[in-house]
């Protein structure tokens, strides 16, 4: 299904059904100190009730299944949500995904422990979620806002390939990133308080079509090019990588905030 939101590539249309196969190859790539560093926390661990808001395939309740937490799993777009069950089953994983927008979930009052929401946060209304977030949260439940993202000014690779999303997708919103905490919309603080935020660099290994696949299944490239712009960035972005090695890392920096329920 097409979005659109002025809000985001100034209104672009995207559709992340067109790119599930590849999200689901080539997005499973955060190192295992991005979940450590939840499960370090307290959160979503063995106990637990957690809700995983914008889920994709399913990555973040995939990877910390292992810490014991019950997990459930939104999304908007049926085939992500399609592919995150194929791979919970593939997994021998008991999770919950459902087809339904943050903004339009119904979940019982004080339902979860932790709403986790990796990569997504910007995409909900968050005047029509705050609320939802609270109410469905038990008393002290924890909303966790995780983030990660390539540094284009610093890491060389990473520059080269935005510079070409850029040129496909001049009014990709997703470039130019660089080390800042996670923003909160002042109207979260209506229903919770700032508990903590962190801030940390990784390294992350790719091989060429690893990081060509990485590219393909963002926003600006597979979600929103036409067939014939598609076929002239993916010409275009292999050229780029004949130029480096069959394996290499990309600088990246991660963030992670915990708002607490009031």
């Amino acid at each position: 299904m097409n979005i659109t939101d002025k809000r985001i590539d100034n209104g672009k249309a995207f559709d992340w059904g067109k790119v599930s196969d590849a999200y689901a190859k080539y997005r499973d790539i955060y190192p295992d100190i991005f979940y450590r560093k939840i499960a370090e926390r307290g959160l979503c661990i063995k106990g637990q009730n957690v809700l995983d808001l914008g889920t994709g395939t399913g990555v973040l309740p995939r990877n910390m299944y292992k810490y014991g937490a019950k997990w459930s799993g939104i999304d908007i777009s049926p085939e992500q949500i399609e592919q995150a069950k194929r791979l919970a089953k593939e997994n021998d994983m008991d999770i919950s995904f459902q087809t339904v927008s943050a903004e339009e979930m119904h979940f019982p009052d004080e339902t979860f422990d932790v709403l986790t929401a990796c990569q997504c946060f910007w995409y909900f209304d968050h005047k029509k979620v705050a609320p939802e977030f609270h109410r469905i949260l038990k008393k002290d439940g924890r909303l966790v806002i995780l983030y990660m993202s390539w540094l284009p000014y610093e890491d060389p690779i990473a520059g080269k390939s935005e510079e070409l999303v850029i040129k496909y997708s001049p009014n990709w919103t997703g470039a130019g990133e660089t080390r800042h905490p996670i923003h909160v919309k002042d109207i979260m603080f209506d229903y919770f308080e700032m508990e903590e935020h962190e801030e940390y660099d990784v390294m992350v290994p790719f091989t060429k079509e690893s990081w060509h696949g990485r590219m393909f299944a963002c926003r600006g490239v597979g979600a929103s090019l036409s067939p014939d712009e598609l076929a002239k960035w993916d010409a275009e972005h292999r050229k780029l990588l004949s130029a480096y090695p069959d394996e290499f890392e990309v600088l990246h920096y991660a963030a992670i905030t915990v708002l607490k329920r009031k």
